[in-house]
C-alpha cells in the first residue's frame, strides 16, 4: 500500500496517521505484528528514526506496544480501536458539515443530499 506524504505537516505526525489508518481499517489487525521499523520506513520512504519517532507515539497512546522478543505489536484491545474508529468519523462528519456550511448549506439540506446520495439519486 502506498504511502502519500506531503510537505504540509510533519512527516512524523503523517506516519501516525497511515499507521493509525491501517489498523484501523483492519491492514494491521488486533495483535498483529507490524513490519520492522526498517521495513517500514523503507516501505515510507523515510528516515528510520523519524519512523521511529511515529511508532514510539502510537505506544504512548496505547496503540501500539512492543514485545522484547517479537517487537512491535498492534494492541488486542478491540474497544480502543472501535473507539478511535467512531472518533476518527465524528470527526470527518464533523469537518464535512462545516464545509457544507461554508457552501451556505443548513444541516438539514446537507442531510438531505447525503440521503439523496445514498439512494443513488445524485453521483
Amino acid at each position: 500500500m502506498a504511502w502519500t506524504l506531503d510537505e504540509d505537516r510533519p512527516i512524523y505526525a503523517q506516519l501516525i496517521d497511515e499507521i493509525r489508518m491501517r489498523i484501523i481499517a483492519g491492514i494491521y489487525a488486533p495483535g498483529d505484528k507490524l513490519p520492522s521499523v526498517r521495513d517500514l520506513a523503507s516501505e515510507a520512504a523515510v528516515n528510520p528514526n523519524t519512523m521511529q519517532k511515529a511508532l514510539s507515539e502510537l505506544e504512548r497512546s496505547g496503540l501500539v506496544s512492543t514485545i522484547r522478543t517479537s517487537g512491535r505489536m498492534v494492541t488486542e484491545d478491540k474497544n480502543m480501536i472501535d473507539e478511535m474508529k467512531n472518533k476518527l468519523a465524528i470527526e470527518q462528519i464533523t469537518l464535512f458539515f462545516e464545509k457544507m456550511q461554508q457552501f451556505g448549506f443548513s444541516r438539514e439540506e446537507t442531510a438531505e443530499f447525503i440521503q439523496k446520495a445514498v439512494k443513488g439519486e445524485i453521483s
